[in-house]
């Protein structure tokens, strides 16, 4: 095997964990600020802020990735950090948005019979929104995880690395094995993970849900 492949052999193991730690940091964040958002604009007292909430978010996504990582790179500097937060801006709307979703998918009826038996709003919001929501919830993050891994290949054009590197080292030297082996990886690791939130979603639906 001569060095030119050896090369490559050799980049792909630390491009690879650095595109997968991106992606995970981002989801989780993003997990973390808009399934709340979600929850808080499906209670009465502040549905009226919904529209506005997803107007915002809406705006945040329709900026493309490399724009809104030129955005936050004069404040954050060169790197991961502000591929993060461009990321994570971008991909909390579908999360959000299914999160209300779910949340409304939830029979009345049902909220109903719980606060019936003694449950508090906040009891019912746990044991029952939540639990019957979660299928929706999980099919805004696989989207969203889908979105992080493929815009994450940006953040080599600024010094964050991940598997954009071996595609953007293929564009400048126009070497195929690079850009075959970049885009084919990310593709597969988007695949992957989808899957494998698919599998999670399917085994939180409940069984009368399920189809």
């Amino acid at each position: 095997m001569n060095d030119y492949y050896l090369t490559l052999l050799q980049r792909i193991p630390p491009a690879l964990e650095v595109h997968i730690y991106m992606v995970v940091i981002s989801v989780v964040i993003s997990i973390i600020i808009a399934v709340p958002i979600g929850i808080v604009l499906t209670r009465p007292k502040f549905q009226k802020f919904g529209a506005v909430s997803m107007n915002l978010l809406n705006i945040l996504q329709t900026i493309p990735g490399m724009a809104f990582i030129a955005i936050v790179m004069p404040i954050l500097g060169m790197g991961l950090r502000p591929t993060i937060v461009a990321l994570v801006a971008q991909s909390l709307l579908p999360i959000a948005r299914n999160t209300i979703a779910g949340l409304h998918e939830v029979s009345p009826d049902v909220k109903d019979v719980a606060l019936g038996m003694g449950m508090s709003p906040g009891l019912i919001l746990r044991e029952v929104e939540l639990p019957l929501a979660m299928p929706v919830i999980l099919a805004g993050i696989r989207t969203a995880t889908v979105y992080v891994v493929s815009v994450g290949t940006l953040a080599a054009y600024i010094g964050g690395g991940g598997l954009g590197d071996l595609i953007y080292t293929g564009l400048l030297m126009m070497w195929t094995p690079y850009l075959l082996v970049g885009a084919g990886l990310g593709a597969i690791l988007a695949i992957g993970l989808d899957r494998v939130l698919g599998y999670v979603e399917f085994r939180v639906t409940p069984p009368g849900l399920q189809y």
